[in-house]
């Protein structure tokens, strides 16, 4: 990935750099791109002054007077809190009783040798307690983690890469299926989210990919409703006409922990509004 960045900045290109190394040049190619917007604001996403415009800002702050998403967490709150047929909850599956731990996932997890995102985690706590697991991309799912999100708000993004083979084969994939082109129209996440951070396609804003993900799941206006982060990396693959993977395969489950590294330090913010 520095390698590509270093591409995109004119400096000399590394073979192999560390999940740190990335880091670095990450967010210093975003420092350059917008020169003056500060680390914390990229948790907005595609509403941050600098990079949107400010009636559309404008009629973001106004949209927020009553938030959409509201409803949602409210909905997740009452799955969560609702006692499974043996009698438990999903506090009973997490630390902390499953309150403002979001910014921990995703997190490799050493005995599966798979990344665990939020999402995986609260359908794998269902099964373990004898229920059927949710649909992945809305509904329940996006309600229960979105009121885990909401949590969390404000606390930052600390998603860690142990120094394992395994997770940093994860990791690594992760990378470059974000940097890979693909589909019919060529394009890869690195070319929306952050070659043309910021400019629009159609009528809506490319959001940075710093940052990104920290407001999921979000509350998109095209939904109508709430959507997981498998939905919006799902619809992207559908827009550059690409065959999407399933919900929660292991390319998505990658993706999510190298973009989610990326925002290391900035603030959760989910569940966000979207256009």
């Amino acid at each position: 990935m520095v390698g590509v960045v270093a591409a995109m900045l004119g400096a000399p290109v590394l073979a192999q750099a560390s999940p740190e190394q990335d880091l670095k040049a990450f967010r210093h190619f975003f420092e350059q791109r917008f020169p003056g917007v500060p680390l914390k604001a990229y948790a907005d996403g595609e509403w941050i002054p600098g990079i949107n415009s400010e009636d559309a800002i404008s009629q973001y702050k106004s949209i927020m007077e009553f938030p959409p998403q509201d409803e949602g967490i409210a909905a997740g709150k009452r799955l969560f809190d609702k006692p499974f047929a043996n009698g438990k909850t999903y506090a009973s599956c997490f630390p902390k009783g499953g309150i403002g731990i979001r910014q921990n996932y995703p997190y490799f997890d050493k005995q599966t040798g798979q990344v665990v995102t939020l999402e995986s985690a609260i359908n794998d706590c269902r099964v373990k307690n004898g229920e059927k697991p949710l649909p992945w991309q809305k509904g329940k799912l996006a309600e229960i983690s979105a009121y885990m999100a909401s949590t969390s708000d404000g606390k930052l993004l600390h998603v860690t890469v142990p120094n394992d083979p395994a997770a940093l084969a994860a990791y690594e994939r992760g990378k470059d299926f974000f940097y890979a082109k693909r589909g019919q129209l060529n394009f890869s996440c690195a070319a929306c989210h952050m070659a043309h951070a910021g400019q629009k396609l159609r009528t809506q804003t490319l959001s940075p990919a710093l940052g990104m993900l920290n407001g999921f799941p979000v509350y998109r206006a095209k939904w109508s409703n709430l959507g997981t982060v498998d939905r919006r990396f799902i619809g992207c693959n559908k827009q550059v006409r690409a065959k999407p993977f399933k919900p929660q395969s292991v390319e998505y489950r990658d993706l999510e922990y190298f973009i989610s590294y990326m925002s290391n330090g900035i603030p959760i913010t989910g569940p966000g509004y979207r256009n």
